[in-house]
C-alpha cells in the first residue's frame, strides 16, 4: 500500500497533509525518512514524530441512540447520529447499519465495513432485532396471537412470526410494555405491526441487534468500539 495512502486512513487526515508530513520529513519507515507518497508500505514500522502508527482497516462502534437525532451521516438540517462522535473518532467513511425514527432510541451499529453491514441488513439473512415497546390501547389475546404468528399490515404487506412477550399489562390501557423480536426490516415496521392490532406505539428502544446486545451503562447518546469478543460474535 502506498504511504500516502496508509497514513491518510490511519490518521483519518486528508491526503494534502499526508503530503506535508512527508515535504517536512515526519515519516519514517523502518527507520529512514521517507519523502515519497508512491513508498509502498507492507510490514514495516510506520512512525510520524517518532510515533508508531497502527493500520486499521475496519471500525466498529456501539453507539446508544437517543430521541431527536436522525439516523444518516449527514443532514442539512438536523443533528445526526454521526454528530454525537468525538473529532478523535469522527471518520468520514463511518455510517450506521440500518435506521431508527428520529423518536426511536436504542442499539445502533456504526462502521465503515460494507460487507458486514449489507450481511446485517439483507432479507436472506434474518437477523434478530429485539425493541421494548411502551404501547398504548388494548393488548388483547387474539392481537398478540397475530403478531406472534404473522400478519397483514394496513398496506396489505406481510410480517413474518415475531417473539412477543408482555412484559407489564396496564388493565386501563394506557400504557403496556412488550418486549418484540423481529427478523426483518420493514419501514417503522413495529410501529405498524401494533396499529394492525389497534395500538399505538408511545415509545420504542432497540435492545439488540443479532447478537449485538446495548450495555445497561452505556447512557442515551454515548458509543464506544465493540469488544473482540462481540466482534467475532457478530461476524460468526
Amino acid at each position: 500500500m502506498r504511504i500516502d495512502k496508509y497514513l491518510a486512513h490511519a490518521l483519518n487526515v486528508g491526503r494534502t497533509d499526508v503530503k506535508k508530513m512527508l515535504k517536512a520529513k515526519r515519516v519514517q519507515v523502518d527507520g529512514q525518512i521517507i519523502k515519497d507518497g508512491k513508498f509502498q508500505v507492507t510490514e514495516q514500522t510506520v512512525r510520524v514524530d517518532n510515533r508508531v502508527i497502527t493500520y486499521q482497516e475496519n471500525f466498529y462502534y456501539l453507539l446508544h441512540k437517543p430521541q431527536g437525532v436522525v439516523t444518516a451521516t449527514k443532514d442539512a438540517s438536523q443533528r445526526t447520529v454521526m454528530d454525537l462522535f468525538s473529532a478523535a473518532d469522527y471518520r468520514a467513511d463511518l455510517y450506521p447499519v440500518g435506521r431508527l425514527d428520529k423518536d426511536t432510541t436504542g442499539l445502533l451499529l456504526i462502521t465503515n465495513d460494507g460487507p458486514l453491514g449489507h450481511k446485517l441488513l439483507s432479507p436472506k439473512k434474518h437477523v434478530a432485532k429485539t425493541y421494548l415497546a411502551t404501547v398504548a390501547g388494548e393488548l388483547t389475546l387474539s392481537g398478540l396471537e397475530r403478531l406472534r404468528t404473522g400478519l397483514e399490515l394496513k398496506n396489505g404487506e406481510q410480517t413474518q412470526p415475531a417473539q412477543v412477550q408482555v412484559r407489564e399489562q396496564d388493565p386501563k390501557n394506557e400504557a403496556s410494555l412488550v418486549e418484540i423480536t423481529i427478523h426483518e426490516g420493514k419501514y417503522h415496521q413495529v410501529k405498524r405491526m401494533f396499529a394492525a392490532i389497534s395500538c399505538r406505539v408511545v415509545e420504542l428502544k432497540r435492545l439488540t441487534m443479532g447478537s449485538l446486545s446495548l450495555p445497561a451503562d452505556l447512557p442515551p447518546g454515548a458509543y464506544r468500539p465493540l469488544t473482540d469478543l462481540e466482534l467475532a460474535q457478530l461476524k460468526g
